[in-house]
């Protein structure tokens, strides 16, 4: 068994340098590396990559720039081992996470996603705890052993609050091709995935062992569209989708939960009073309109 390691990137040469020599520091061989250039302006990451000239490296190159999204589609249509991650290009992981994640696949092979222990770390490498991290601490399964998670329950426990760190799963190959990446949700891709595998009969499985570790720093995506609207605004349109999906599937709990989507609304609710102090009213409104507006599917 072996591990396509994808790399979409688009960002800072420097710090996709260190992600890509993180991946060369493996204690385990059985990986395979590809960095997909989403045609960033910059050719400094093409000529380190090129390089390397190592046998499991790649370098491929987008002709225009496609997006986030399409870019997941790119690497995935670049896929030939049995098991992915779309690692980003600015986290890094630990000497250890390539035998961890190939274990925990061989001994639960019903395991269709493979969340491993994560560490949060700033720009500068140093670990760190936001409040955001913080919860998803609370969030995330208890206990020092593996923890497989399946069906209507395992959907309640993301649409509470989503407690996984998208570059660090580890995905059945078979699994993504045949349930595929939705369009315009590019903030929640990691939470639309799961769910969507769990609802076509797939499961998570958690491995507390640290071996990943996630950068946080302000010039993320995931930063950077917080109060610009995008963010919350496709997570209020994808929590109606997924309680319209839980319905049809007779899981109540999961449709309450995902209406309810009551950690996203703390979180908008918890950056009030930055746009408040930012003197943002359009941010204002976008976060307000978060915390109380009811999902869609509640107004039929």
């Amino acid at each position: 068994m072996s591990l396509d390691i994808f790399v979409p990137y688009w960002g800072d040469p420097a710090l996709l340098r260190e992600t890509v020599d993180s991946v060369l520091a493996q204690t385990s061989d059985d990986w395979t590396l590809t960095v997909v250039d989403d045609a960033y302006d910059d050719p400094a990451a093409g000529a380190y990559v090129t390089g390397l000239d190592h046998e499991h490296v790649r370098y491929v190159r987008n002709e225009t720039n496609v997006g986030i999204t399409e870019n997941y589609r790119r690497c995935l249509g670049l896929a030939s081992a049995d098991l992915v991650v779309f690692l980003g290009c600015d986290d890094l992981l630990g000497e250890n996470y390539v035998a961890t994640v190939l274990e925990a696949a061989e001994h639960y092979a019903q395991a269709t996603v493979i969340q491993p222990g994560v560490e949060v770390v700033d720009a500068d490498g140093h670990p760190t705890a936001s409040a955001v991290d913080q919860v998803k601490r609370l969030l995330r399964p208890r206990g020092r052993a593996p923890r497989l998670l399946a069906g209507e329950s395992a959907m309640v426990t993301l649409m509470r609050g989503n407690w996984l760190y998208w570059p660090s799963l580890v995905f059945r190959r078979d699994a993504v091709v045949s349930t595929g990446f939705r369009d315009d949700f590019p903030y929640v891709q990691d939470l639309a995935l799961v769910v969507d595998i769990l609802m076509d009969s797939g499961s998570l499985l958690y491995v507390p062992d640290v071996c990943f570790s996630y950068r946080r720093h302000r010039a993320s995506a995931s930063s950077t569209s917080l109060f610009d609207g995008s963010r919350f605004d496709g997570e209020r349109r994808y929590f109606a989708i997924a309680a319209d999906e839980a319905s049809r599937l007779g899981w109540t709990r999961a449709q309450r939960a995902a209406r309810m989507h009551a950690t996203s609304r703390a979180h908008a609710a918890a950056l009030l009073l930055a746009a408040g102090r930012a003197r943002d009213g359009a941010a204002m409104q976008d976060l307000l309109r978060h915390v109380f507006a009811p999902t869609p599917s509640e107004l039929s």
